[in-house]
Protein backbone atom coordinates (compact mmCIF):
# COMPACT_ATOMS: atom_id res chain seq x y z
CA UNK A 1 0.00 0.00 0.00
CA UNK A 2 1.47 3.02 -0.85
CA UNK A 3 1.63 5.99 1.52
CA UNK A 4 1.92 9.76 0.54
CA UNK A 5 5.30 9.69 2.68
CA UNK A 6 6.73 7.50 0.32
CA UNK A 7 9.20 8.64 -2.43
CA UNK A 8 8.00 9.35 -5.83
CA UNK A 9 11.02 9.83 -6.98
CA UNK A 10 14.77 9.20 -5.79
CA UNK A 11 17.89 11.12 -7.77
CA UNK A 12 21.00 9.70 -6.43
CA UNK A 13 24.39 11.90 -7.64
CA UNK A 14 27.53 9.47 -6.51
CA UNK A 15 29.04 12.88 -6.23
CA UNK A 16 26.73 15.77 -4.43
CA UNK A 17 24.10 13.67 -2.97
CA UNK A 18 20.46 12.37 -3.10
CA UNK A 19 17.33 14.33 -3.85
CA UNK A 20 13.79 12.90 -3.32
CA UNK A 21 10.46 14.24 -4.59
CA UNK A 22 7.71 12.16 -1.65
CA UNK A 23 4.22 11.57 -2.81
CA UNK A 24 3.15 14.26 -0.34
CA UNK A 25 4.76 16.84 -2.41
CA UNK A 26 7.82 17.35 0.20
CA UNK A 27 11.06 17.64 -1.54
CA UNK A 28 14.51 16.45 0.66
CA UNK A 29 17.85 16.90 -0.42
CA UNK A 30 20.79 15.25 1.30
CA UNK A 31 24.04 16.21 0.79
CA UNK A 32 26.62 13.22 1.28
CA UNK A 33 28.48 14.74 4.13
CA UNK A 34 25.07 15.04 5.99
CA UNK A 35 23.85 11.61 5.09
CA UNK A 36 27.11 10.01 6.21
CA UNK A 37 27.25 11.83 9.16
CA UNK A 38 23.79 10.08 9.72
CA UNK A 39 24.61 6.72 8.88
CA UNK A 40 21.72 4.34 10.56
CA UNK A 41 23.94 1.60 11.17
CA UNK A 42 24.82 0.04 14.59
CA UNK A 43 28.52 0.75 14.57
CA UNK A 44 28.27 4.34 13.46
CA UNK A 45 24.90 4.99 16.45
CA UNK A 46 27.09 2.68 18.67
CA UNK A 47 24.43 0.51 19.00
CA UNK A 48 26.51 -2.56 19.53
CA UNK A 49 27.39 -0.47 23.83
CA UNK A 50 30.40 0.68 22.06
CA UNK A 51 31.02 4.56 21.47
CA UNK A 52 29.49 5.58 18.33
CA UNK A 53 32.33 5.53 15.20
CA UNK A 54 33.05 8.21 12.50
CA UNK A 55 34.73 7.88 9.43
CA UNK A 56 37.43 10.57 10.39
CA UNK A 57 37.96 8.79 13.97
CA UNK A 58 39.67 5.75 12.61
CA UNK A 59 42.93 8.30 10.75
CA UNK A 60 42.95 11.32 12.82
CA UNK A 61 46.27 12.37 11.00
CA UNK A 62 45.56 11.29 7.84
CA UNK A 63 47.27 14.04 5.13
CA UNK A 64 45.03 13.33 2.66
CA UNK A 65 41.27 12.72 2.72
CA UNK A 66 39.53 11.69 -0.85
CA UNK A 67 36.54 13.19 -1.53
CA UNK A 68 33.44 11.77 -0.12
CA UNK A 69 31.18 9.44 -3.09
CA UNK A 70 28.94 7.00 -3.24
CA UNK A 71 30.32 4.17 -4.71
CA UNK A 72 26.73 1.86 -5.33
CA UNK A 73 22.96 2.15 -3.94
CA UNK A 74 20.81 -0.93 -3.22
CA UNK A 75 17.00 -1.43 -2.53
CA UNK A 76 16.14 -3.24 0.45
CA UNK A 77 12.70 -4.15 0.11
CA UNK A 78 10.40 -1.57 -0.38
CA UNK A 79 11.09 0.43 2.92
CA UNK A 80 14.74 1.80 2.17
CA UNK A 81 18.57 1.91 0.68
CA UNK A 82 21.48 1.01 1.47
CA UNK A 83 24.72 2.89 0.97
CA UNK A 84 27.94 1.49 0.07
CA UNK A 85 30.80 4.66 0.79
CA UNK A 86 34.33 5.08 -0.95
CA UNK A 87 35.27 4.51 2.60
CA UNK A 88 34.62 1.24 2.46
CA UNK A 89 31.11 1.44 4.71
CA UNK A 90 28.44 -0.33 3.67
CA UNK A 91 26.08 -1.61 6.48
CA UNK A 92 23.68 1.79 6.78
CA UNK A 93 20.59 0.86 5.68
CA UNK A 94 18.29 4.42 5.61
CA UNK A 95 14.13 3.47 5.85
CA UNK A 96 12.66 5.71 3.67
CA UNK A 97 10.85 6.96 6.94
CA UNK A 98 14.33 7.59 8.45
CA UNK A 99 15.38 9.99 5.59
CA UNK A 100 11.87 11.45 5.99
CA UNK A 101 12.54 12.23 9.30
CA UNK A 102 16.27 13.77 8.61
CA UNK A 103 14.49 15.52 6.18
CA UNK A 104 13.42 17.95 9.07
CA UNK A 105 16.94 18.44 10.32
CA UNK A 106 18.72 19.86 6.70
Amino acid sequence: MSRREDPEHIAISKSKGIKIDWKDGQHSDFSLPFLRDHCPCATCTGAHGEPPQRPEASAPFQLYKPALKITAVEPVGNYAIRIQWNDGHNSGIYSFQYLRTLSQET
